[in-house]
């Protein structure tokens, strides 16, 4: 029961920390998103095998990370679980492409080599600046800049409703496998047998409580078109740091 409660902790503890009042929450969400999509595209413009450039990059994210007083062990650690499928993703290239690019010693470097660690670089950097993004806006802040950005309400809504009934499901799955564990002893997990009345009931109770905390949202005027949101003016330190942060990814890459 604690396992899952604490993975669903691990997956709003980056929201928890949008709360803090630094330079760069303080920053507008909007602007915020903009950068992050121009840098992330600017790191996928970089050539194949110029592995040199991302050292560029990598400032960036040290710096912003800093500025927003971001604990670098629990944003590694995220960026990190990406690894695994960009492994399984790249490792096609060291077996295709042996061409040697150059030796080091004795040893050497192929291009497919080379080809790999590029693309490792750029999904960590961009998972890294999206991580900055997550912990730096609030979810809420984010939703309201997609509309602002006409992006379709239902997608948004959509979003927002898997975001927030994670949660929901994970202490559904706790409360019922307690009971199951009271019940049956001598299983730590759900059998077999017990495995789809477990889940139908489980499907029940999660649908029963997210039609009550829906209708709560809808008394708090969610969804409604009279409710509208102040938007928040775009200040001199926020184009500052959207021509510094776009314009410095765009020279990496043409330089």
């Amino acid at each position: 029961m604690s396992g899952i409660r604490g993975k669903v902790n691990e997956i709003y503890s980056l929201e928890q920390l949008s709360i803090k009042n630094t330079i760069i929450h303080n920053i507008h969400p909007l602007i915020k998103m903009i950068v992050t999509v121009v840098y992330i595209v600017c790191i996928l413009s970089v050539r194949r095998y110029d592995l040199l450039r991302f050292s560029y990059f990598l400032f960036y994210l040290i710096i912003t990370t800093a500025l927003a007083e971001l604990p670098l062990k629990i944003v590694i650690k995220r960026t990190m679980i990406a690894l695994p499928f960009v492994l399984f993703t790249g490792i096609s290239n060291l077996i295709i492409n042996r061409e040697t690019a150059f030796f080091i010693g004795r040893i050497a470097i192929t291009y497919g080599l080379i080809s790999f660690v590029v693309l490792i670089i750029r999904t960590m950097f961009s998972v890294w600046a999206l991580l900055i993004l997550i912990a730096t806006t609030r979810f809420s802040d984010l939703t309201k800049q997609l509309i602002r950005l006409h992006i379709p309400p239902l997608i948004v809504n959509l979003m927002e409703m898997i975001y927030r009934y994670i949660g929901v499901l994970a202490e559904e799955v706790s409360t019922m496998l307690v009971s199951y564990r009271l019940k049956n002893p001598a299983y730590r997990w759900p059998h077999i047998k017990h495995m789809g009345p477990f889940v139908g009931n489980l499907f029940l109770k999660s649908i029963n409580k997210a039609e009550r905390i829906y209708n709560a949202m809808k008394c708090r005027g969610y969804g409604s078109k009279q409710v509208a949101y102040q938007k928040e003016k775009i200040a001199l330190k926020d184009i500052v740091f959207f021509l510094v942060c776009t314009v410095s990814s765009v020279i990496f890459v043409i330089l």
